[in-house]
């Protein structure tokens, strides 16, 4: 009987562990946000990883079909290309932080997950000007210390409602998985880079983009960026 409670607790304690670094509703190591109001018929695209060499022509067909989104962006990326993070802010998206080398944290100390987002926040204010106000961790997986990092840069944890997993699907499943997860005040989590690459193929996501954007205004949505969603100005 010892050794199944022993397991039963064992378990318990992995999946809450589990729950506490993934789950996108969870807060156990720092205040989160994965979704806006459920009042207003309005959501947000959310692109991590870039900026990459195609986040241009994703920066084209949002403004082709005229939509605000979110750009969780690597600090190492940003210095790599910072032409390309000056035209994300110059096209009126918004810039979040999404630590400097893309690592998982699991497992490592306060003070690398502090300065991991550090570096990030000083490479992308330098660059674009503008110091972001969010940050989400690579992979979503949040650690001990991640709660230290966001208060000491004053950042809001930002998750997400669905996530399209657009790395690895083609387009009719990107865009059939975010439908069937969207509802008021949703945040949608898709890539504009894969991770440190150079190069990505991010043809898939564009593709989806395209077809999700009027879908989802027929369907009476309207986009903005996350502060928009978590705070309206009306």
């Amino acid at each position: 009987m010892v050794g199944i409670a022993a397991g039963v607790t064992a378990t318990a304690a992995s999946a809450f562990l589990t729950y506490s670094v993934r789950a996108p509703s969870a807060a156990v190591f720092g205040a989160s946000v994965y979704r806006g109001g459920q009042e207003r018929r309005a959501v947000a695209l959310t692109f991590d990883d870039g900026p990459s060499e195609s986040t241009l022509s994703l920066l084209e067909e949002l403004a082709r079909q005229q939509v605000p989104a979110t750009f969780f962006q690597c600090g190492a990326n940003v210095e790599r290309l910072p032409a390309v993070a000056r035209e994300v802010r110059a096209a009126g998206h918004e810039i979040g932080n999404h630590s400097h080398t893309h690592p998982l944290f699991c497992f490592r100390s306060p003070w690398f997950i502090e300065t991991e987002f550090r570096r990030a926040q000083e490479a992308i204010l330098q660059v674009t000007g503008a110091a972001p106000s969010l940050l989400r961790a690579p992979f979503g997986a949040r650690w001990f210390g991640f709660r230290r990092a966001q208060r000491r840069l004053r950042l809001l944890g930002v998750m997400w409602t669905v996530i399209g997993y657009d790395w690895r699907l083609e387009a009719d499943s990107i865009v059939a998985r975010v439908l069937r997860g969207i509802s008021n005040g949703a945040i949608i989590c898709l890539h504009d880079g894969r991770g440190l690459r150079t190069n990505p193929d991010i043809r898939e996501t564009i593709e989806a983009v395209r077809r999700l954007i009027p879908r989802l205004r027929a369907c009476g949505y309207s986009f903005e960026t996350v502060s928009q969603l978590l705070c309206p100005t009306t």
